[in-house]
């Protein structure tokens, strides 16, 4: 992986085992010449798999004996650019514990906000393209003081060939803006922030793939203000704590937990709450999004903060992308922000926080981007020349390289503007960052996701072939490439919403399926959608929608004590809605039925963001039970007495308790269909994915059972199991399908 070092690594090993000879960066990949004694030859290549810097990836070894003239020493050959093909691209990574050591030491880095070296600093968010050289980033413009090319040509210096090096005679810098005017010290810049976040205010930065909006994590009014501001209701924000003490204090923290928050990656890691903070930071769940410091510049803003934990929030409006442009900052959140704070290096490529879980003790990425992306997923099949488009939310993008996947970091919503040209423009940038030209394309079966038309224009204006996808195979086949399946597997894939092969939403359904085709075993029972897509928003639809379903005109709704909120003319508007079928789709989504257990619970009849009404339900859950409610499991799965008795329980049994029977009741389900499968299948790998296996509880409570029944089970880990990971399971029934033709 380029720009973690290796190169400055191979040196220091090959003389401490007397070899001679050369190591070059090439775009595809680090190359070297050894010469030495073949036991110190072993030895070295020992400790070059052993040894290598913690972010780098060493997938093989190749080794051949070539003819030489041979060498004195060993020396750093330049760059060479061969071919169309890459080596892999380091994610951006957090500053290492040296580099902040030199901040107190270095005097030509003492509180240098953009300190970095071999093993830490800007990647993917400052390069242009490879290999990857100074002149290739956004530091190309920042020319290199005397001390800084000293250390960069020093091979035994950990910042020898650090491209983004700097310091503070010849490096980027820092400016602070706000009403009265603006400063670029660092020390002035810092103090006026900590005085500011302190105080209660908001205050924009801009940090390694764009602005976050930052206040005290303890201050509610402060919380709420920038709720305000920000258009964001109640979708919980994540928190950076000053350390893994503070962490500790407010969450809960396993082993695995605290890995990850010292990562070098330094994802948001969702956590069960232990302690308060300001309420309207997540607003009455149970989890937080915690992280850590992760650039240098929050590291000195600690230092001086008197709270020990801030609100840290993509700085965007409602779903657009998190702003990157310096003139859109300045324009778009002076009426966010009571200050700014940008910083003069140009962002080349957009990148969010990376959101994970740990589900089952294992790693689940959420939202896949910073310290993840442009990582690769090595695949089976040859991927070259093939585009997935991905979806229509939570869209990444896709692209084959050999055998390799690379994946684009998390885009959005593409029905946003902002968010559309985000994805057309990143298409670009991929395509000449990795050297890629379509050949072959892959999207969603749905014909009005805006991803899907962009797939059909290219068909058009290129005329190259165009693979359409159906959703939920997509999510399953994603699972299968990201665990090296290539077989026939039982697919469980819980979501939504997603177009099916007969017209309807689908979104509960149980599959037999390999990476070429899919049959459906069984679905979850279908509902009319009262008003379509505003039912997902509208959580009390769905609610109304399975209880007219199985109980009819007759049933008392207002017995149920959530629906008396909503007015009676609602009632017979939806009631007209569903009797004369007037905008009232068909959908078997899981999503759907998990909203309807939350509104008729009362934890949530309108969503202010997306699933919030599933979040809620899970969140609930504290009371542990093995109990379920009942249910019918054919090739129709019926839900007429699961909600019969769910009603019983309402008036009787703690929130907390229906939850928990309620999830277990889904956990059930999937065994028993699973177990229907095997019977007539043999079938004996299963997949669970698609968005509803997020749900921590649920995963776990359906990992127990199947594993009990000696099912070999599988799920998503560093591909989101939501429609952030759809574009992988895309490109590999692309990639198969192509395969078979060829």
């Amino acid at each position: 992986m380029q720009g973690v070092g290796f190169r400055p690594f191979i040196y220091r090993m090959a003389v401490k085992h007397g070899l001679s000879g050369e190591v070059d960066n090439r775009n595809d990949g680090v190359y070297l010449i050894v010469q030495g004694d073949s036991s110190a030859i072993d030895r070295f290549t020992n400790d070059v798999l052993h040894n290598a810097p913690p972010a780098s990836r060493i997938k093989s070894i190749e080794m051949s004996p070539v003819r030489t003239a041979g060498y004195e020493g060993f020396s750093i050959a330049e760059s060479k650019d061969f071919n169309r093909n890459v080596t892999e691209i380091s994610p951006d990574i957090a500053v290492c514990r040296e580099c902040l050591d030199d901040m107190e030491t270095d005097p030509a880095r003492i509180a240098y906000p953009f300190v970095n070296c071999t093993h830490c600093g800007p990647r993917f968010t400052i390069i242009e393209e490879l290999p990857y050289d100074r002149q290739n980033t956004t530091m190309r413009s920042f020319e290199m003081c005397s001390k800084c090319k000293s250390e960069y040509s020093n091979i035994y210096d950990r910042r020898f060939h650090a491209q983004p090096i700097a310091c503070n005679s010849c490096g980027p810098v820092y400016k602070y803006e706000d009403y009265s005017g603006f400063c670029t010290d660092i020390h002035d810049i810092v103090e006026r922030i900590t005085l500011q976040i302190d105080s209660g205010k908001i205050v924009a930065i801009k940090g390694f793939g764009g602005y976050h909006l930052l206040c005290d994590a303890f201050n509610n009014n402060a919380v709420l203000t920038l709720r305000k501001r920000k258009q964001r209701d109640s979708k919980p924000f994540a928190v950076m704590f000053r350390d893994i003490e503070t962490a500790s204090e407010y969450c809960f923290i396993d082993e695995e937990d605290k890995n990850e928050l010292l990562s070098w990656r330094r994802p948001v890691v969702i956590l069960r709450q232990k302690n308060e903070l300001a309420p309207a930071v997540n607003n009455g769940l149970s989890t937080t999004g915690a992280l850590m410091p992760y650039m240098p510049f929050h590291y000195l803003l600690f230092k001086k903060l008197n709270t020990r934990a801030i609100v840290f929030t993509s700085a965007n409006m409602s779903d657009e992308p998190v702003i990157i442009d310096d003139v859109i900052a300045c324009n778009e959140l002076t009426r966010v922000a009571d200050s700014m704070v940008s910083y003069n290096r140009e962002i080349l490529n957009r990148a969010d926080d990376s959101v994970v879980r740990f589900i089952n003790n294992r790693l689940t990425v959420i939202r896949r981007s910073r310290g993840f992306v442009p990582g690769p997923v090595d695949i089976r099949f040859e991927a070259e020349g093939i585009l997935a488009l991905g979806a229509e939310q939570k869209n990444s993008f896709c692209i084959g390289k050999g055998k390799q996947a690379i994946l684009s970091q998390y885009i959005g919503d593409l029905r946003n503007k902002a968010t559309l040209e985000f994805f057309t423009g990143s298409i670009e940038r991929f395509g000449k960052l990795f050297r890629f030209k379509p050949s072959y394309l892959a999207c969603d079966l749905h014909p009005d996701y805006l991803s899907s038309q962009y797939a059909e224009n290219l068909e058009a204006r290129l005329g190259i072939p165009l693979l359409k996808v159906q959703h939920h195979h997509a999510h399953i086949a994603s699972c299968m490439a990201e665990n090296c399946i290539d077989e026939e597997v039982i697919g469980v894939c819980f979501d939504g919403t997603g177009l099916g092969t007969d017209g309807t939403i689908w979104g509960g359904e149980f599959m037999i399926t390999d990476l070429c085709e899919f049959r459906r075993y069984s679905h979850f029972d279908e509902i009319q959608l009262p008003g379509g897509d505003i039912a997902a928003n509208e959580p009390w639809r769905s609610a109304f929608s399975y209880l007219w379903k199985y109980f009819g005109d007759d049933f008392d709704y207002y017995s149920i004590p959530a629906f008396r909120t909503i007015s009676q003319e609602k009632f017979l508007a939806l009631r007209e809605m569903l009797n004369k079928k007037i905008n009232t789709p068909l959908s078997s989504g899981a999503g759907r039925l998990f909203d309807a257990v939350s509104a008729m619970t009362g934890l949530c009849t309108f969503s202010s963001f997306d699933s919030e009404a599933p979040i809620r339900l899970e969140s609930a859950i504290c009371d542990f039970t093995d109990d379920f409610y009942p249910f019918q499991a054919g090739k129709t799965v019926m839900f007429r007495d699961t909600l019969k008795e769910i009603l019983k329980d309402i008036p009787e049994r703690s929130v907390s308790l229906i939850s928990a029977k309620f999830h277990n009741t889904i956990a059930r389900l999937i065994l028993d269909v699973a177990v229907q499968i095997r019977s007539e299948t043999s079938v004996n790998k299963i997949v669970l994915t698609g968005g509803v296996f997020q749900n921590k509880y649920l995963v776990e409570k359906s990992l127990y059972l199947l594993r009990k029944c000696e099912f070999e089970t599988f799920t998503n880990h560093y591909v989101p199991p939501n429609d952030g990971g759809i574009s992988l399971g895309q490109l590999v029934i692309a990639s198969k399908k192509r395969e078979i033709c060829a």
